[in-house]
C-alpha cells in the first residue's frame, strides 16, 4: 500500500502564526559515496561502499566484509511513502529528499516545516555500526568522514538542516577530540550517542571513566541525543514480538515497544546525581515518545521515596526536578498524550518530530495532525513547542 502527499497548510498556518515549525527527529539516508569520495588514500580501499547484490542495496566495509542494509527509508521517488515496509530495497528506489539538500528542503516547505534536526541512517543511531569495523583507526576515521559530510549538509542548507554529530565513543581521547572538532571547526550542535554503553563493554555513565566527556559537554553546553535503538548490540524483530507474527505484525509490535526502550536511560540519569556535578547537561531523548513519560516519572519519584529513603540526601533534587531542567521528549503520532505530558511536567521539554523517511514517520500528513495537536493546546504553549525549544536547546539562528 502506497500513499501520495497531499499537503494543505492552511490549518496548520492557522495555529503556528508566525513561529517556525521545527522537526527534532529526522533521519540523512547515507548516499553511496559518502565515505568513498572524502577518505583519505590510505583508507580509500577500506571505507564503506554500496554495491547492489540480487536486488537489495548494500554496505560493504574493508573490502568485501558485509556491513548491512541501505539506510531504513520508505519514502520513494516522487514522495510516495510505501507502508508496511522496512524499507525500499535499493537505493535508487528512494526519493532525493532522503539523501540531497534541495529535495529535502522543498518537501519540508510542502509540509509547513522550517527546520530539521537530523539523525542518520545506516551507521547506527549512536555510531555503534562502526565498531563491526576491525580497523581501530578506521574506526575513528569513518565517524570523523561522516561528521564532515554531515557539516557540509548543514552549510548548504542555510541553516535549516542541523545533523547531529557522532561520536566514537569507544576511544575516550577520539572522543574529547572529535566533540571540540565539531563545534569549533564544523558548528554542529549537539553530539548523538548510544544510551547504554554497557552493552559494547564499556562502563556506564555513572563511572568515573566518563567523567571527562560529561565535563567538556558541560562546559561546551553541547545537548546530548539519545535516540532509540542506539543501546542494541543487536537487533532482531523476535526480540520485540513473538516468533509466530507475521513481518508486518511484527514491525508493528517494535515500533510501539522500542519508543519506551529510552525509559532505561531517563531513569538512571534522574538518579544519578550527575546533573549535581554537570548543571548545564542537556539530554534528549529522540523518537520515544512522550505520553509514557509522566508515568516514568511518577513511578520514578514513589519509588524513591520507598525504596531510597536512606539515600535520599545524595541527591541535591527529586527526580522529576531533574527531568523538567535537564531532559526533552519528542512527538510526532500522539495526540491526547500531548496534552497530558504538558500538564503533568509542563511545555519546556518537548519537542515535535516527524521522523522523515523511517516507516512510522509523520509523513504526508504531518501538517495536518501537527494542527489538531496544537488546536488543543494552549496558545501560549504552542509557540515553545514547535520552536522556542528547539531554538533554545540547540542554540539553533532562527529568529522570530
Amino acid at each position: 500500500m502506497t500513499t501520495t502527499p497531499t499537503p494543505t497548510l492552511a490549518p496548520l498556518k492557522a495555529v503556528v502564526g508566525d513561529a517556525r515549525v521545527v522537526d527534532c527527529d529526522t533521519h540523512y539516508t547515507e548516499p553511496p559515496d559518502l565515505w568513498t569520495s572524502r577518505a583519505p588514500a590510505a583508507y580509500k580501499d577500506k571505507v564503506p561502499y554500496m554495491k547492489t547484490v540480487d536486488g537489495q542495496s548494500l554496505w560493504f566495509v574493508e573490502g568485501d566484509k558485509p556491513w548491512g542494509m541501505v539506510g531504513t527509508t520508505v519514502v520513494g521517488k516522487g514522495g510516495v511513502k510505501f507502508r508496511g515496509k522496512l524499507s525500499l530495497a535499493t537505493f535508487e528506489e528512494m526519493d532525493e529528499a532522503a539523501y540531497l539538500v534541495k529535495p529535502r528542503l522543498a518537501v519540508m516547505d510542502r509540509m509547513g516545516i522550517y527546520a530539521q534536526i537530523v539523525y542518520p541512517n545506516s551507521c547506527g543511531f549512536g555510531a555503534t555500526k562502526f565498531l563491526s569495523i576491525d580497523d581501530k583507526e578506521l574506526q575513528v576515521e569513518c565517524v570523523k568522514i561522516y561528521n564532515d559530510a554531515i557539516a557540509d549538509w548543514q552549510r548548504e542548507s542555510g541553516d535549516r538542516l542541523f545533523p547531529q554529530a557522532l561520536l566514537p565513543f569507544w576511544n575516550m581521547d577520539a572522543t574529547l577530540k572529535e566533540i571540540r572538532r565539531v563545534r569549533e571547526e564544523l558548528h554542529l550542535t549537539g553530539v548523538t550517542i548510544t544510551d547504554k554503553p554497557e552493552a559494547f563493554d564499556l562502563p556506564n555513565y555513572g563511572m568515573p571513566h566518563w567523567a571527562p566527556f560529561w565535563e567538556l559537554i558541560n562546559d561546551m553546553e553541547m545537548p546530548v541525543d539519545f535516540h532509540i535503538g542506539a543501546g542494541l548490540k543487536t537487533f532482531a524483530l523476535d526480540d520485540f514480538a513473538w516468533g509466530t507474527f507475521g513481518p508486518q505484525r511484527k514491525l508493528a509490535s517494535i515500533a510501539t515497544l522500542m519508543y519506551m526502550s529510552n525509559a532505561y536511560m531517563i531513569n538512571c540519569f534522574m538518579l544519578s546525581g550527575l546533573f549535581d556535578k554537570y548543571p548545564k547537561l542537556k539530554l534528549i531523548s529522540v523518537e520515544s515518545g512522550c505520553g509514557w513519560m509522566p508515568f516514568l516519572i511518577e513511578a520514578a519519584e514513589y519509588q524513591w521515596d520507598e525504596m531510597a529513603p536512606d539515600e535520599a540526601k545524595e541527591l541535591e533534587r527529586r527526580p522529576k526536578e531533574y527531568f523538567k531542567d535537564h531532559i526533552y521528549a519528542t512527538f510526532w503520532f500522539e495526540d491526547h498524550g500531548v496534552k497530558h505530558f504538558i500538564e503533568s511536567l509542563g511545555a519546556d521539554n518537548l519537542l515535535f518530530e516527524t521522523d522523515f523517511p523511517h516507516p512510522t514517520c509523520l509523513y504526508p500528513e504531518s501538517q495536518d495532525h501537527l494542527a489538531q495537536v496544537l488546536a488543543r493546546l494552549e496558545p501560549s504553549v504552542r509557540r515553545r513547542v514547535i520552536q522556542d525549544n528547539a531554538v533554545k536547546l540547540y542554540k539553533l539562528p532562527i529568529e522570530g
